[in-house]
């Protein structure tokens, strides 16, 4: 096979057409809802678009808000180099709605507390909830620049425009409506985003089965290079593809990014009710598997068309990223559009993603921040335009870190590394509210402490090894020996042979699948352990536990009345 080495995505009237029209499109909803209508004039309004949403595009958004232009095009390059078993990341999503539906929602819908940190006030103490609090903002402010860094670089690659430039005009826009338009704005520029996602996926796959002689030619090629050995039930940790991790590992990581994360929690509670929150829950389990799914046919479509000539081994990309966009190059940038709607689907994945984090996070913010310094309640108007300059300042400074992402190795690997520090004792603090009801105060703070420091201890140094060449993972077989302009004999693999006589200890070797898994799994058993060992003389009552322990529960806990009525309506009516 022959590549051409000028291929380069260059990008047409036509293109410039659809990457504008998308951002253009975006902006306007957001000046429909900023100035229109309601115009957001209350809280309620703004954070949770009246608790009168619908469910498919509550469904929709989160889907697409968790679909960033970063998981398109690592999954491509993940099922190009590591196979297709990452295609069983699908059984996360299910284990998450199973949790969501049954374990989770139904404690927030039974409180109706807008702001998921207000729970771990009211169950354990503020202590908790500011630590929780601290490790969320810490999460979102290194994650957004990740997700404006992939959709810049793409697009700065086929325009020349410069990569900052690029990131600073997607934030600027992001920013713009999502600051004036609310939650309305984020939910529907979010079902506008997924529409040309979806449109862009389906359209790209069909050209590359076009270019490569069909789904059965694909499929052959893909089994002879090792692309479609899917189910490896082998129980190891070290291990970057496998059943257990995907399942294992992918469950609470999915768990701690989509339920317990205030961006898709307050969607979810925008709804009127829970059963409307049920039925969210799983169209957004079917839209996220559908698109996890078509990204997994592109890369091997992706693999088919480049078995024997590498690009990264042949220099043709300097970074496995880069594939997805030289794959498009090569089978429909001669076509009019193609180039500007897939470069639209990865900012629109982007947009979605951010507009949704600063929407919640200026809630956040408002509520366990900057209230804490307010002598008396703002009126309504004051309130908006103080979660407005919020999402202003806070996506401005974001912005600026995204020169950071740039030497930090795979995208998709770092996202997953960060939410595993932060959103693993997290997701471990909300499973000791709602499952144990002997857990405490105590027990949740040394949990979150110790399981933020174990999953810092392996991931950190991980990632600095990897950094330094000290720590790979083993690809499947890659070859050059069809590269007619790349002077290689019988190059078969891409994999590192590290000379260097020291070895990281295998306990770096962990997968990052499993990170957010042993951050809930070590909260989960210190808080236990250290609840035990300071018992309270408090007890929990029912609504603060999920249905699924209520038969389990003492007749006295069950029948107890809060012990603080003030505050308990207080919680129950705060919207």
């Amino acid at each position: 096979m022959t590549l051409n080495t000028s291929s380069v995505l260059k990008l047409s009237s036509y293109d410039y057409v659809i990457f504008v029209g998308t951002l253009v499109f975006s902006t306007l909803i957001g000046i429909y809802y900023g100035c229109f209508g309601t115009k957001q004039a209350t809280i309620k309004e703004y954070l949770l678009g009246g608790k009168n949403m619908k469910i498919l595009p509550i469904a929709v958004s989160v889907a697409v808000s968790h679909i960033s232009g970063t998981l398109l095009i690592g999954t491509v390059a993940d099922v190009y180099r590591y196979g297709g078993s990452v295609w069983l990341y699908v059984g996360s999503f299910v284990a998450m709605g199973v949790l969501a539906t049954f374990v989770y929602l139904p404690v927030f819908y039974k409180l109706q507390v807008a702001n998921m940190y207000e729970y771990l006030e009211k169950r354990f103490d503020k202590k908790i909830k500011m630590f929780a609090l601290i490790l969320y903002l810490l999460c979102e402010i290194f994650i957004f620049p990740i997700l404006a860094y992939t959709p810049s670089l793409t697009f700065a690659t086929a325009s020349g425009f410069n990569p900052s430039l690029c990131a600073f005009f997607l934030c600027v826009v992001c920013v713009f409506y999502t600051s004036i338009g609310g939650l309305k704005t984020v939910v529907w520029t979010d079902f506008l985003q997924f529409g040309i996602i979806a449109v862009s996926l389906i359209t790209l796959y069909i050209i590359g089965l076009n270019t490569t002689g069909g789904f059965l030619s694909v499929w052959n090629t893909a089994a002879e290079g090792q692309r479609l050995e899917i189910f490896n039930f082998q129980l190891d940790l070290t291990a970057r593809d496998g059943f257990w991790g995907y399942i294992i590992g992918g469950a609470p990581t999915t768990t701690a990014l989509i339920i317990i994360h205030q961006t898709g929690l307050q969607k979810f509670l925008s709804l009127s009710n829970y059963k409307d929150g049920a039925w969210s829950v799983l169209h957004t389990v079917i839209s996220m598997s559908l698109v996890h799914t078509f990204c997994v046919f592109i890369g091997l479509v992706a693999y088919s068309k480049y078995k024997d000539c590498d690009p990264l081994t042949s220099h043709l990309i300097s970074k496995h990223d880069q594939l997805f966009p030289l794959f498009v190059t090569e089978i429909g940038g001669h076509l009019p559009g193609i180039p500007g709607l897939f470069i639209a689907a990865i900012c629109s994945a982007a947009l979605s993603s951010m507009s949704s984090n600063l929407n919640a996070l200026s809630g956040v913010m408002y509520n366990d921040v900057v209230c804490e310094f307010l002598k008396k309640k703002p009126s309504d108007k004051k309130a908006t335009n103080i979660l407005k300059l919020i999402v202003l300042i806070v996506g401005l400074l974001c912005s600026c870190l995204v020169f950071v992402i740039q030497g930090m190795g795979e995208v998709f690997s770092v996202s997953l590394t960060i939410w595993g520090i932060t959103q693993g004792p997290i997701l471990g603090a909300f499973t000791l509210g709602v499952l144990f009801p002997k857990a405490n105060q105590q027990g949740a703070l040394y949990g979150m402490i110790l399981g933020c420091i174990s999953v810092a201890c392996i991931a950190i140094p991980a990632k600095y090894y990897q950094t330094k060449g000290l720590l790979s993972y083993p690809t499947k077989p890659l070859s050059t020996n069809g590269c007619s302009f790349f002077n290689a004999s019988n190059f078969v693999s891409t994999n590192k042979t590290i000379s260097s006589q020291f070895q990281p200890s295998v306990i770096f070797k962990t997968s990052f699948y499993f990170y957010a898994v042993i951050g809930v799994t070590v909260t989960v058993i210190v808080g236990l352990v250290v609840s035990f060992f300071t018992k309270s003389g408090s007890s929990v009552h029912k609504n603060f536990l999920s249905p699924v322990i209520h038969s389990c529960l003492k007749e006295s806990v069950e029948n107890q009345e809060y012990a603080d009525a003030e505050t308990t309506l207080e919680l129950l009516q705060k919207q």
